[in-house]
């Protein structure tokens, strides 16, 4: 079973469909900074170097294990040239 359709398995269950919701803001921040620093071509190091942000703090907010501030943020993005840029949108029907 390929990873998309146990997905599309287990979102049928309420319970797990309402759990993976609650975290996927916390997942995209994740994944935005991520995406960010890769598309620079930086590695955390660098990205350390950069803020003056320890590359161990770096990681856990990368791996979900540090939730970080707006300013945090803010520094990360500068650090990478970047601005950064919270939206909010209308809830639309999920394509889970």
């Amino acid at each position: 079973m390929k990873l998309q359709e146990y997905k599309q398995k287990k979102m049928r269950d309420s319970e797990f469909a309402k759990a993976y919701e609650e975290v996927q803001p916390e997942m995209n921040i994740i994944r935005a900074i991520i995406d960010a620093r890769i598309a620079k071509n930086m590695t955390q190091k660098d990205l350390s170097n950069r803020t003056g942000i320890n590359q161990s703090e770096i990681s856990k907010l990368e791996n979900g294990t540090r939730n970080p501030s707006i300013k945090l943020l803010q520094r990360l993005a500068e650090g990478m040239d970047m601005v950064l840029d919270v939206s909010f949108k209308e809830k639309t029907l999920s394509n889970h």
